[in-house]
C-alpha cells in the first residue's frame, strides 16, 4: 500500500481510508492509497513549518542545499527504470516518452535548481556618499505543491527542485489519479537524507486533501498545475490567509501554418504536439490554423498521418498514443465527439474506442475539420488526442483567431520567413509561443500562461521570484538630516 510520507516516515491516514489508483490500460487496481483530510495536511503542514522555523534547511547556504538536490537528481538517474515502469502502469503513457523525456528531465530539474540557486542575488542601489540600499532574497516558509496526473513525476520535480532549492519546505498533494511516482520520489528524498519534515507528502482527492492544505493558515505558498476551473477555486479558498499563488492552467494553443512553411516540419511538429503524451498536456497544439491556400493539401496529409498513429499498449516501444488516464476522462473526451456532431463539424479520423482495444481507456488519434473558431470543439481544452483544424485567409486573421479563446497558454508558428513569424508571435497573447518548432524546453526561461492559463511565471530565475521573498535594506553612510519633530 502506498503512504503518505510525513516528517520523514511513512504513515497511513489518520483514519485508515485508502482508495484504489487503476491502470489505465485494463482499470484493474494496481494498488491502495492512503486517502488524506485535514487531520493528515494539519500533521504534514506543522511538520513543514518546524522545519523551516527551527530547522538548517532554510538557513543552509545555496551551495548546501544544492549537494542534497544533486543526490535526489543522481538517485533519480539511478532508479530511472523503477521510475518509468510506475509512471507507464499509472498513467499509460508510452515508454519511448517516459523513458527518452519526462524520467531524464526530472533529473535535470534538480541538477538545474541546484546550479542556479548558487547564482540569485539581490541588486544594489548606491546614493553616493548617503546610503547603500540593497536586496535580499530569503525563503518564504511553507509550500503547497499541487500537481496533475499528466506527467507526474516529472511535474512533482518541477516544483519541487526550485521550491527546496530556495528555501522553503514543503507539503506534496499529487492528483489521485497518478500518486505511484511521488511515492517513488518521497522513497528517493528519504534516501537522500534531507532534514525531517523538509518534504512531505499527502495523497488524496482535491475536495479533500487539496482544500485542506490550500486553506491551511501555516502555509504561505501554493503552487498548482492543473484545470482552470480548479485554479480559480483554490485562489478563492486562499485568499482569505493571502497566500502568493502560482497558477499553470488550462490551455487550448494554436500551431499557425502558414503557406511559405517548410510542410514536412509543420506536420511532424504540429501532429507531435498534439498527440504525445497520449493529448493530455497543456501545451498541446490542438487548435490548428492552417492558411487557406493550403488548407486542402495540409488536411489531406494530415488524415493519412493519423490514420497511422500507433495506438495500443505503452509498454510496447513501437506504440505513439496509449489510453487516457481514467474511465471518467475517457468519457469526457467521448463527450466532445457528440458536440462535435452537435455543431456539424466532420470527425474524419478516429472519434471513438479502437475496435480492437476493447480493454481500458484507448481513444483513437482525432482530427476534425468544418470546425469554426466560435464552436466548443475550438474553444474549450479536450485534454485528448484531439486536433481540429481551422482556416484562415491571411496573418492578420490567422492572429485574430489565435487570440479569440480565453486561454493564453502557448502558441506554434510556422513560416520560412522569420520576421513574418516573430511579427505574429509578438502579437500572439501567450505566456509561450515557439516559431518553427514543437515545444521544446529551455529551463532558463520563464514557463506559464496569461489570461485563463494562469498567474505568474517558474523557470529558471524567474521561479524564485515566487519561492523567495525580497527584503530591502537600507544602510545609512553618513548623518543625512533627520527631521527634530517635538526638540524645542
Amino acid at each position: 500500500m502506498v503512504q503518505h510520507f510525513i516528517d520523514n516516515k511513512f504513515v497511513p491516514s489518520a483514519d485508515g481510508k485508502t482508495f484504489d489508483t487503476l491502470n489505465p490500460s485494463t482499470n484493474k487496481a494496481i494498488t491502495q492509497v492512503a486517502s488524506g483530510n485535514a487531520a493528515d495536511v494539519d500533521r504534514a503542514v506543522k511538520a513543514a513549518r518546524k522545519a523551516f522555523d527551527e530547522g538548517h534547511w532554510p538557513k543552509m547556504a545555496a551551495q548546501e542545499r544544492g549537494k542534497y538536490l544533486r543526490r535526489i537528481g543522481e538517485l533519480i538517474e539511478k532508479r530511472a527504470d523503477e521510475i518509468a515502469e510506475l509512471e507507464i502502469d499509472d498513467t499509460g503513457i508510452p515508454i519511448s516518452q517516459i523513458k527518452k523525456g519526462a524520467i531524464p528531465r526530472a533529473a535535470e530539474n534538480f541538477y538545474f535548481f541546484a546550479d542556479i540557486a548558487t547564482k540569485i542575488t539581490g541588486e544594489e542601489f548606491l546614493v553616493e556618499g548617503k546610503f547603500r540600499n540593497y536586496t535580499k532574497r530569503r525563503p518564504v516558509g511553507v509550500a503547497g505543491l499541487i500537481t496533475p496526473w499528466n506527467t507526474p513525476f516529472m511535474l512533482e520535480t518541477w516544483k519541487a527542485a526550485p521550491c527546496l532549492a530556495a528555501g522553503d519546505t514543503c507539503v506534496l498533494k499529487p492528483a489521485e489519479w497518478s500518486p505511484l511516482s511521488a511515492d517513488k520520489l518521497a522513497h528517493i528524498i528519504q534516501e537522500a537524507d534531507l532534514p525531517p519534515g523538509v518534504f512531505n507528502l499527502v495523497h488524496g482527492f482535491g475536495e479533500t486533501a487539496g482544500a485542506s492544505l490550500v486553506a491551511h493558515p501555516q502555509v504561505q505558498l501554493i503552487s498548482f498545475t492543473g484545470e482552470t476551473t480548479t485554479g480559480k477555486e483554490i485562489i478563492r479558498n486562499g485568499a482569505a490567509t493571502l497566500k502568493r499563488f502560482s497558477m499553470e492552467l488550462g490551455g487550448k494553443n494554436p500551431t499557425i501554418i502558414l503557406a511559405d512553411a517548410n510542410m514536412e516540419r509543420a506536420l511532424d511538429g504540429a501532429i507531435f504536439q498534439v498527440y504525445s503524451l497520449n493529448g493530455e498536456r497543456c501545451t498541446a497544439g490542438s487548435r490548428l490554423l492552417v492558411q487557406k491556400n493550403v488548407y486542402d493539401d495540409v488536411v489531406r496529409k494530415l488524415e493519412e498521418r493519423v490514420r497511422n498513429i500507433r495506438i495500443g499498449d505503452p509498454r510496447d516501444p513501437a506504440t505513439e498514443v496509449g489510453p487516457l488516464i481514467h474511465p471518467e476522462h475517457w468519457k469526457r473526451v467521448r463527450g466532445y465527439m457528440d458536440i462535435a456532431n452537435e455543431e456539424r463539424a466532420s470527425i474524419v479520423v478516429g472519434g471513438d474506442r479502437p475496435k480492437n482495444l476493447s480493454e481500458g481507456n484507448y481513444f483513437s488519434p482525432t482530427l476534425i475539420t468544418n470546425v469554426r473558431n466560435d464552436m466548443r470543439v475550438a474553444q474549450e481544452e479536450i485534454f485528448g488526442p484531439v486536433l481540429v483544424v481551422i482556416p484562415f485567409q491571411d496573418d492578420d486573421e490567422a492572429l485574430r483567431l489565435a487570440n479569440d479563446i480565453e486561454y493564453g497558454l502557448a502558441a506554434y508558428i510556422w513560416t520560412e520567413n522569420q520576421n513574418r513569424g516573430k511579427k505574429i508571435a509578438e502579437g500572439i497573447e501567450s505566456g509561450l509561443v515557439w516559431i518553427n518548432s514543437h515545444n521544446v524546453r529551455d529551463l532558463r526561461t520563464p514557463f506559464g500562461g496569461s489570461k485563463n492559463s494562469g498567474i505568474g511565471r517558474e523557470g529558471g530565475h524567474y521561479s524564485f521570484d515566487f519561492y523567495t521573498e525580497l527584503t530591502t535594506i537600507h544602510v545609512a553612510l553618513g548623518s543625512h538630516p533627520i527631521p527634530k519633530f517635538g526638540k524645542t
